[in-house]
């Protein structure tokens, strides 16, 4: 479905459950870094060190699995999707139980029914990714996987599964899950997750949160799977304090994240908590190839969503109008360079909201401009470009346009601008 089909399509309450929560998370994103009197000079700081590792990253890769390995996790490297998939396979147990923490990688891959299909039990244990996976749904945005539903969408998902009482109250339908979840999470074989962030000094995997599911996703079940794009390094540890700065004023207008989760290995002899095994599968999937080349700066990214919340074209489709794992602005730049897909690049106003916004600077309306340069123009564009090379026909149509009765599918979502005044060439012959 093209973009602006599902536009047509999207029903007025889902449209404005995520405008309302766009300008919400923007406004508290807003009130957040206006406390950090720093936040300037750690943005820019953010993005020469994720330049930095781009540009360096088979010399951090191999530093962080060094140190991993010596930590106890036993790493795996995936050079596409379908090889991430296999290796996951292999370290699950026939017909196991799995918890899962939120992990757009794992989206990104279409990990779930992949498992399903092997006779596995697979649980999302994010609150939104419960909800996305009982309506048999996908997350619409990459932080607030719900963003498009609102609470009583929500209760009637958890009516049809017979979770409790029907209620719209927000924390008794968060009881009611965490007393459906908490018996997946005792009795799961397994527990994959995602991550935030890799330090390639300790080896250390770094989650953060805010509900706990995560928690208990990578402590409870014997064996844990981290599955984390090759991109998420980070030199040091001591670096960790500027992203998680930054990160959750981005993604949710918080001084901080509830959780901070920094994994070092499995259990050790004396240690009552933990998996006996951790695991960590490296996904590539073409992002060793993206920063080789002009589009590399979109590697920077930290997946905190500013982006699709400040995006008018967010605002009115919603993550489902992209028909990609990565919606908004930066889904716009990365699903032509993971997949192809041709028309995302324009599905942008280039207001420039999304580069302003964004924590580590990446200039996504030049990257856009870089994808649609490398699309050959159509018919339309073509016989406008020569149009507008001819100061008569620019004089022509000019005469001609108020008569025209319809712009095609552009006016159906738009009124066109009406004139005000005299004309410019009017008052310039005059002059």
């Amino acid at each position: 479905m093209r973009v602006e089909d599902y536009a047509r399509q999207a029903s007025s309450a889902t449209a404005e459950a995520i405008r309302s929560a766009s300008r919400a998370k923007t406004e508290s994103r807003t009130h957040r870094l206006q406390e950090n009197a720093h936040a300037d000079r750690e943005r820019d700081f953010a993005a020469a060190l994720k330049d930095h590792v781009i540009d360096h990253l088979g010399h951090y890769l191999l530093a962080f699995e060094a140190a991993a390995v010596k930590n106890g996790i036993q790493v795996h490297w995936a050079r596409d999707a379908s090889s991430a998939r296999e290796q996951i396979a292999r370290l699950i147990p026939q017909n196991a139980r799995i918890v899962k923490g939120k992990s757009m990688a794992t989206e990104e891959i279409h990990l779930n029914a992949h498992l399903e299909a092997l006779g596995c039990e697979v649980v999302e244990t994010d609150l939104g990714e419960f909800v996305v996976q009982l309506d048999g749904d996908t997350p619409s945005h990459i932080v607030t996987p719900i963003i498009h539903k609102t609470r009583h969408d929500v209760s009637a998902s958890f009516a049809r599964a017979g979770l409790g009482e029907t209620t719209t109250d927000p924390p008794a339908l968060a009881a009611q899950a965490r007393k459906h979840l908490r018996e997946k999470f005792r009795t799961a074989d397994v527990g994959i997750s995602g991550a935030n962030f890799l330090i390639a000094e300790t080896g250390r995997i770094v989650i953060v949160e805010n509900e706990g599911n995560n928690r208990l996703s990578t402590t409870a079940p014997r064996i844990h799977i981290a599955v984390v794009g090759i991109e998420k390094l980070l030199p040091h540890e001591s670096d960790l304090a500027v992203f998680l700065r930054l990160l959750a004023p981005s993604a949710t207008g918080q001084r901080s994240t509830v959780y901070t989760h920094l994994i070092s290995g499995p259990r050790k002899a004396d240690e009552l908590d933990g998996p006996d095994e951790v695991h960590l599968v490296l996904v590539d999937n073409g992002r060793s190839e993206i920063a080789k080349g002009p589009f590399k700066s979109i590697l920077r990214c930290i997946r905190c969503g500013a982006c699709l919340n400040v995006c008018p074209v967010f605002r009115e489709l919603g993550g489902h109008g992209y028909g990609h794992v990565y919606s908004g602005p930066v889904g716009a730049v990365l699903a032509p360079l993971l997949d192809g897909s041709k028309d995302l690049p324009f599905a942008s106003s280039l207001c420039g909201a999304c580069e302003e916004v964004c924590p580590v600077r990446i200039p996504i309306p030049d990257l856009l401009l870089k994808h649609r340069s490398e699309q050959p123009a159509s018919p339309l564009w073509k016989g406008f470009g020569k149009a507008a090379g001819s100061s008569a026909a620019w004089k022509a149509g000019l005469t001609l346009l108020p008569m025209a009765p319809n712009l095609g599918p552009w006016t159906e979502e738009r009124r066109p601008p009406a004139r005000e005044g005299r004309s410019f060439r009017s008052w310039w012959v005059k002059r």
